[in-house]
């Protein structure tokens, strides 16, 4: 049941844009343990320029 809940707070969290910074971490350190990894700050800012930004300092469009 509670994995159903992770499940269910991810989907939320992915619909309204909110970044899962645990899944993140979880997916560093068992796919790229030798690659070092972005902070909360670094991650989240990346995150909204991945979905807001449109790449050199560019706003995007649509």
């Amino acid at each position: 049941m509670s994995r159903l809940g992770k499940y269910l707070g991810q989907a939320a969290r992915l619909m309204v844009g909110m970044p899962d910074y645990g899944t993140y971490v979880e997916h560093m350190q068992t796919k790229h343990p030798d690659k070092p990894m972005m902070s909360y700050e670094e991650f989240f800012r990346e995150r909204q320029e991945a979905r807001y930004g449109g790449g050199n300092g560019q706003p995007r469009c649509c």
